[in-house]
């Protein structure tokens, strides 16, 4: 009898810069859904700067990009088992990695482990709740064998 606990990603890429990404990104989500001990499905939108501006404007009322949005489901209605969306923009987060030095890879599953925290009601509105945060990232990330992103 496994005690794995049953989790899902549904991907929709609509950016080149993703291609042969999604698995390594669903990867990352399993890791940080195992280690939340959360079971249940995340739809994941790979998408470019463009999409990702509309969703940034109708949702938050900010203009341009930012690498990751993440919607939890709504209070009533939703699926069982749904977590919610992240949505990620693609030449946002490859220009954070260059500048950063990062791999693209290893900047991404950060990023998208940042977005499904945020989905468990994580954030960084303060010191203590970006270090909290913070501190499930980089062991999510050190079970992926990705240094921390944040040394």
């Amino acid at each position: 009898m496994s005690d794995e606990i049953p989790f899902e990603v549904d991907i929709l890429a609509n950016s080149p810069l993703w291609k042969g990404r999604e698995e390594a990104l669903a990867k990352a989500l399993a890791a940080a859904a195992s280690a939340e001990a959360v079971g249940g499905t995340v739809s994941l939108l790979l998408g470019d700067d463009a999409s990702i501006a509309a969703l940034n404007k109708e949702f938050r009322g900010k203009d341009g990009p930012t690498n990751v949005l993440s919607f939890p489901p709504a209070e009533t209605g939703g699926e069982e088992g749904f977590l919610g969306d992240i949505a990620m923009a693609a030449e946002t987060i490859a220009a954070e990695a260059e500048f950063q030095g990062k791999s693209l890879d290893h900047h991404a599953a950060h990023i998208v482990v940042h977005g499904f925290l945020h989905l468990l009601g994580y954030d960084h509105m303060n010191a203590a709740d970006a270090e909290k945060m913070e501190a499930r990232e980089r062991t999510i990330l050190a079970s992926l064998g990705i240094d921390d992103p944040y040394a």
